[in-house]
């Protein structure tokens, strides 16, 4: 049997084969990609006065460094307010400006008064200084990164905006939290109320941005936000011992669950916290919302009671399906408690 013989490769020729599959398939390597760019503008809207989940998903947004603040909108809810808090844009922007004291932010974040009132039939602006930031900011030339609007509310003040300066539908995304569920995909829960509470804020705002104003938006309806779901012992368990941020939230979540229901609930739906999970909780690389479901349907009309109408030639919305509660909320208690025991190690 003749000996086969074998030639001596040096070892660093090896290595390079390795390191550079190319070598052996005749292709050239790709090159790398650029450094990924994960960061973002975001204004936050939200009727903070009401229902305090608005200012657990205000203080999560303020925590994460992926997306820069520029500005927050404190916005009208319902006239009547809700349990004792009152419906006024004022007692929005007090709320929002209490908790940016608390977390020692006060004066480094601007506070933007929304509308007192709904849009009427003619789909009029209602004037703010909310809608002319808004349409200062989407405007601002030379900015190097994307616009979001995250709205956990009715859409009095984007709607104004638009309506204002119809370019910026260009410049933004709009991130909502509101809207019924949609045909095919979910039922409503029992008991459902006709017009679900976001859209029933504004209606008319609401037909204006999906029905005419072009602005590309991701829709986070009932039946996903729902999903956003802790129970108060979580919550008294991760939190209850924390630091003043902690304390902050927990108080302002008890005093409201006293009012509004008896006797206290085991869980709380904090509905809002979704405009985190899809804004600042994005991968780092093709940055998305890798870890949540939506489907991508043509954009629908609202119609005046509320519901949808199909409209085949309505621009792509994404609406969201399954949220990863688990990053979410993680997320969340782990950026409180590294706050509080920063703020307390500042103290000594």
């Amino acid at each position: 049997m003749p000996m086969t013989r074998f030639r001596w490769v040096p070892l660093w020729v090896l290595l390079g084969l390795v390191s550079r599959p190319d070598a052996l398939c005749g292709q050239d390597a790709p090159e790398s990609p650029a450094p990924p760019q994960t960061r973002a503008r975001i204004i936050i809207d939200n009727d903070f006065g009401g229902d305090p989940d608005g200012l657990f998903q205000l203080a999560h947004h303020l925590l994460s460094h992926s997306v820069e603040v520029r500005g927050i909108v404190g916005s009208h809810h319902y006239p009547d307010g809700l349990y004792g808090n009152p419906g006024t844009p004022e007692n929005a922007c007090a709320a929002a400006t209490e908790l940016l004291t608390a977390m020692r932010l006060a004066g480094k974040i601007p506070v933007f008064q929304g509308a007192a009132v709904r849009m009427e039939k003619d789909f009029a602006p209602v004037p703010s200084a909310a809608a002319d930031f808004i349409v200062r900011e989407a405007m601002r030339e030379g900015a190097a990164t994307p616009l979001l609007i995250a709205c956990g509310g009715g859409l009095t003040d984007l709607a104004s905006a638009c309506r204002m300066e119809p370019k910026i539908a260009k410049s933004i995304r709009l991130v909502w939290i509101g809207g019924p569920e949609h045909q095919g995909i979910a039922f409503p829960p029992p008991g459902a109320q006709a017009v679900e509470y976001n859209l029933g804020i504004d209606p008319r705002a609401a037909q204006f941005v999906f029905n005419r104003s072009g602005i590309p938006i991701w829709q986070v309806p009932r039946d996903a936000y729902r999903q956003a779901l802790v129970s108060c012992a979580e919550l008294d368990n991760r939190m209850g011992n924390g630091g003043n941020l902690a304390r902050f939230l927990n108080r302002k979540l008890r005093d409201f669950t006293a009012r509004a229901f008896k006797p206290e609930p085991e869980t709380h739906v904090l509905g809002d916290s979704p405009l985190v999970l899809l804004t600042a909780l994005r991968t780092p690389w093709e940055p998305d919302t890798s870890s949540s479901r939506h489907i991508t349907v043509p954009t629908p009309n609202i119609t005046d009671e509320g519901t949808y109408e199909t409209n085949p030639q309505g621009r792509p919305m994404r609406v969201y399906t399954q949220l990863d509660t688990r990053l979410m909320f993680e997320d969340f208690y782990a950026k409180v408690v590294r706050f509080d025991q920063r703020a307390n190690s500042n103290k000594r």
